[in-house]
């Protein structure tokens, strides 16, 4: 629903598409994981900040380096899109993978 809104109110097409060979991504990511977790062994995880910098401290033999920062934002939970609002949302599925690849186009009047 919110891709529906932004598409409204710029005019644009977004297309989401999960990029072919994500399972190679997820493989990286959990061969990162033991890096990270090797780097705070030991060390009490008594913070957020204490987190963040320990993940920020990470790196790989191949030198892969992470990111890493807190979101402190506040974000609300539990919402619900209902099957008719759902209906409103000028999506078109890409043939390869729809439910992963698709493009939400703007509408020409917004629905209620």
């Amino acid at each position: 629903m919110e891709l529906q809104n932004l598409a409204d109110e710029t005019g644009l097409s977004i297309s989401v598409s999960i990029p072919a060979g994500h399972e190679q991504m997820e493989q990286d990511r959990n061969r990162l994981f033991s890096f990270t977790s090797s780097n705070w062994r030991g060390e009490p995880l008594r913070d957020y900040e204490t987190i963040v910098k320990l993940i920020s401290r990470t790196a790989t033999v191949k030198g892969l380096k992470v990111t890493c920062r807190l979101d402190r934002r506040k974000y609300p939970t539990g919402r619900k899109v209902t099957n008719e609002e759902m209906k409103h949302v000028n999506l078109e599925r890409h043939e390869f993978h729809g439910d992963w690849n698709y493009t939400i186009g703007p509408q020409s009047s917004k629905p209620i």
